[in-house]
């Protein structure tokens, strides 16, 4: 027979792919595993599970009209939380709190969380170590199933876990309804949900890098480049187009920081919490919780059940991350415009109109700003759905999965196109250097010119505003201002004022730690260069 281990984070114990005990085990001490064994195909396939046992046979218009609510309730499959209940739920009831549409994206984390479940069971004593490989062959089968498109998810059998659970009683029979032994819904969709957006962190890490990577690509390969910085959107001061591109790349490392913050916080183990209140089995929380990856178990049932703290910084990390890549679309955006004409970017990433045959949109970086508002949405959702709900689990939450879901999927999508739309983006150099001499982005440097020669700043301050003025009397630029002129306002000026004038110069005064000015940038670069792993000869 084939060993099969079951796919895992990195994180997960040895555990995971270990080979089940034989059934016929020695009187040692068992060998714990969650992985399967599976056997040959030809020599043996588990029954299907089909929808078709729960399905009412068509019947003609007439008996139809005669059929009441009560026949046809009897024709549906009994539920796992039945015993109690002398009816059916109506069929309006089942569509509307049923979760499966959505909810079996959560099936692989759901079978890991069964197979250490069924694993510490065994352990424990509480079931023999005979069904514990039966549970584990079977879940192993139906993932395969799962993952091969051969599994039918049945609305009436309400959500993942059910499902899950159902068809592992039609594969093995008996031992499958030994595996909720000391487990309640509540805490195992809480592990379910844990383990999903742990992996969801992890993919949007390596996609913020990615887009990281996209950025500091571009500032290499336009190093020297000034372009105007602005504030209030009104030219404010030269800066290197460098500078401007490692700033989102900054703002994607606190993006970044924030979420691995929010990993470290929800990765802890719901996991034997059952309803609210423990259990009076003798499980061990310890074991599942090393063997599914988890720092340990939450320390208080009623907390793990009910909360979603971690789902809610979840969505507001992504939320924070959605409004950086909003600015950047913002930005580039405008920057694409014929009014500022400072970047193009290429046909792969650009879109036309359906009447206006000249036009070319940035339609992703459009987008990326759209969907910013769908990423902030979800958290709201999150926000007040949580904010009234007393301890402990409230159906409420079944709909904290569809905005994570959701929230997930979108910013993935926005820090792709962003990374894609980086690496196929030419910024104009001709368009911008005509660009720099409006707006007086020297003036500052000026200012502190006159502070260098002991001028207080204010005083300075207004002495370059009063020699802007005369530039704009005279419609020309502060170095085009004669020594005459500028000592008319101030005789502190001399004639080694013009080292400062023009945003070249003014480039090259700045030089406090994490400014703008040349070598600063280049220390930046190389400390992001190295970060990444980047080699910087590439990009010449």
């Amino acid at each position: 027979m084939e060993a099969i281990a079951a796919a895992a984070p990195s994180s997960q114990a040895s555990i995971l792919s270990s080979k089940p005990t034989n059934q016929n085990h020695s009187s040692a001490e068992p060998r714990i595993s969650i992985s399967l064994q599976r056997q040959n195909p030809q020599k043996q396939r588990l029954p299907m599970c089909s929808a078709s046992s729960s399905e009412s046979t068509p019947m003609s218009s007439g008996t139809a009209a005669f059929s009441s609510r009560t026949d046809q309730s009897k024709k549906k499959e009994a539920k796992l939380w039945g015993g109690r209940f002398e009816e059916s739920v109506t069929d309006a009831v089942e569509k509307f709190t049923e979760s499966i549409s959505f909810d079996k994206a959560l099936y692989k984390h759901d079978i890991m969380g069964s197979k250490a479940h069924a694993s510490m069971l065994a352990k424990q004593g509480l079931i023999s170590d005979s069904d514990r490989d039966s549970i584990l062959h079977g879940l192993y089968e139906i993932e395969r199933r799962i993952e091969a498109g051969e599994f039918v998810w049945r609305m009436d059998r309400e959500d993942v876990h059910m499902n899950i659970e159902a068809a592992l009683t039609d594969l093995i029979g008996e031992p499958a309804k030994k595996l909720h032994t000391a487990r309640s819904r509540n805490d195992q969709v809480q592990t379910d949900f844990r383990l999903w957006c742990r992996d969801a962190v992890d993919k949007i890490l390596t996609t913020i890098k990615q887009l990281q990577v996209s950025l500091i690509t571009l500032a290499l390969r336009n190093q020297g480049l000034i372009v105007p910085g602005y504030t209030h959107l009104q030219r404010a001061q030269p800066v290197l187009l460098e500078h401007l591109l490692l700033a989102y790349a900054e703002q994607l490392e606190r993006d970044a920081g924030r979420l691995m913050d929010c990993r470290a916080r929800l990765n802890f183990c719901p996991l034997g919490a059952c309803a609210l209140a423990g259990t009076g089995l003798p499980i061990d929380r310890f074991m599942t919780s090393d063997a599914l990856g988890f720092t340990a178990p939450l320390r208080n049932s009623i907390d793990a059940v009910s909360d979603r703290d971690f789902v809610l910084e979840f969505l507001s990390a992504n939320s924070i991350t959605a409004i950086h890549l909003s600015r950047l679309g913002e930005e580039w955006v405008l920057w694409a415009s014929e009014e500022f004409g400072f970047l193009t970017p290429s046909d792969s990433v650009s879109t036309g109109s359906s009447i206006m045959p000249q036009k070319k949109n940035p339609d992703p970086m459009e987008l990326v700003r759209g969907k910013s508002a769908r990423v902030v949405g979800d958290l709201v959702s999150l926000l007040v759905l949580c904010k009234g709900l007393p301890h402990a689990y409230n159906r409420d939450l079944q709909e904290d999965k569809e905005p994570v879901f959701d929230s997930v999927k979108t910013i993935l999508g926005m820090l792709e196109v962003c990374a894609e739309f980086a690496q196929n983006v030419t910024f104009n150099h001709g368009r911008i250097q005509k660009a720099l001499p409006a707006g007086h982005l020297d003036a500052t440097t000026l200012a502190d010119y006159l502070v260098k020669k002991g001028m207080p700043f204010r005083t300075s301050h207004d002495i370059v505003g009063r020699s802007v003025a005369l530039c704009v009397s005279k419609n020309c630029q502060l170095r085009d201002l004669n020594l005459d002129e500028l000592r008319s306002i101030s005789p502190m000026f001399s004639k080694d004022v013009y080292e400062y004038l023009g945003v070249e110069n003014a480039i090259n005064k700045f030089c406090s730690y994490g400014s703008t000015g040349s070598e600063c940038v280049a220390d930046q670069l190389d400390y992001w260069v190295a970060k990444l792993g980047m080699d910087r000869n590439t990009y010449g």
